[in-house]
């Protein structure tokens, strides 16, 4: 099996414990980012994930690729140079305070990515899926249109393509969204997205569920995945439901929509360690499952269940086994010393 992503990796600057902004003297760094987070959690369960971005010539990126490599992720296709990396702070939530991000990520490296810059015909040799957010696009003119060409070459070879929404109202608005989301879906086989994003992109909301209240119905979301399936002509259509009961205490679920079905997984109660990160592990979650044949009810409960752990996680990546995801997927959930 082998995954491709395509997308942005940033330096993850957060202050240490709970603090906030006005108070942090000392801040953690990670890297992370919607599709190299998805390549990780892939390379984790044996997969052979390429990662196609684009970064600067300097250290802090030299750091990052080692750092991606060293989990096993092909940077073969991170093509070097443009201005800089990309960076985000993240303040972390507790109880009912929400955690906060601030991008600092204007003129970075991918915002100048061209087809020039890779062989699309050796990145996407052997490759059976190809993935990527909405983040990209949103990025500007030029990763746009670089995902697109990347993408008519993949459909021309048949390669399963999925996306997950990904909505940021701090990159593009709701209207540009829906204008470049919706000519992309022609190509996407799998869609992802969770409780709020297609609505802000596609004006589809689930009738008897509240966001801000914390109570989502999966049979709402059911219905609205039918929606977006027949509107898109979409193989698949998958949800994360979240239901924010605090910033630190989440319940935790997902729906899959599949050839007519309807696959609701189990609900999990989470204290969150870390949040980021949870919809890209859900991706992967869903991506392994799918492209190892599993039954529909078992590829929701597995993605569901890699996302739960990724939750107790710190930083972006999901460094967690296919074991470990079966063994909470399959009911062991106690968090007992294994010895």
């Amino acid at each position: 099996m082998r995954v491709l992503t395509i997308g942005e990796i940033m330096m993850r600057f957060q202050p240490q414990n709970y603090e906030r902004f006005a108070q942090a003297k000392t801040y953690d760094m990670c890297f992370g980012g919607g599709e190299a987070n998805v390549a990780v959690s892939l390379a984790q369960f044996g997969v052979d994930a390429r990662f196609c971005s684009k970064l600067p010539e300097n250290p802090m990126a030299d750091a990052c690729i080692n750092q991606l490599r060293g989990f096993g992720v092909n940077t073969e296709f991170i093509a070097r140079g443009g201005e800089r990396m990309g960076i985000y702070f993240c303040e972390k939530g507790a109880s009912q305070r929400p955690s906060k991000v601030v991008y600092d990520r204007a003129h970075s490296a991918i915002t100048a990515i061209s087809d020039k810059d890779v062989d699309f015909k050796d990145m996407l040799d052997g490759v059976n899926w190809l993935h990527f957010s909405g983040i990209t696009p949103a990025l500007g003119e030029k990763p746009a249109a670089f995902l697109i060409a990347v993408l008519i070459e993949a459909k021309k070879k048949g390669i399963t393509v999925s996306c997950d929404l990904n909505y940021r109202n701090k990159l593009w608005s709701r209207e540009q969204a829906n204008l470049v989301m919706t000519k992309l879906m022609q190509y996407v086989d799998v869609l992802i997205s969770n409780e709020e994003d297609v609505y802000d992109v596609f004006g589809i909301q689930a009738a008897n569920s509240s966001i801000a209240g914390g109570k989502l119905s999966a049979a709402d979301y059911a219905g609205v995945a039918k929606q977006v399936a027949a509107k898109f002509n979409l193989k698949k259509v998958a949800f994360t439901l979240r239901e924010s009961i605090s910033a630190s205490e989440n319940n935790w679920s997902g729906v899959l929509f599949s050839d007519g079905g309807v696959y609701e997984a189990k609900k999990y109660n989470l204290k969150i360690v870390d949040r980021i990160g949870g919809g890209d592990s859900f991706a992967a979650g869903l991506i392994y499952a799918i492209l190892n044949n599993y039954g529909c009810k078992e590829a929701i409960d597995f993605a569901v269940a890699a996302s739960a752990l990724k939750h107790s996680v710190p930083g972006d990546f999901n460094l967690v086994t296919v074991d470990e995801v079966k063994k909470l997927a399959g009911g062991d959930g106690s968090g007992r010393v294994q010895r």
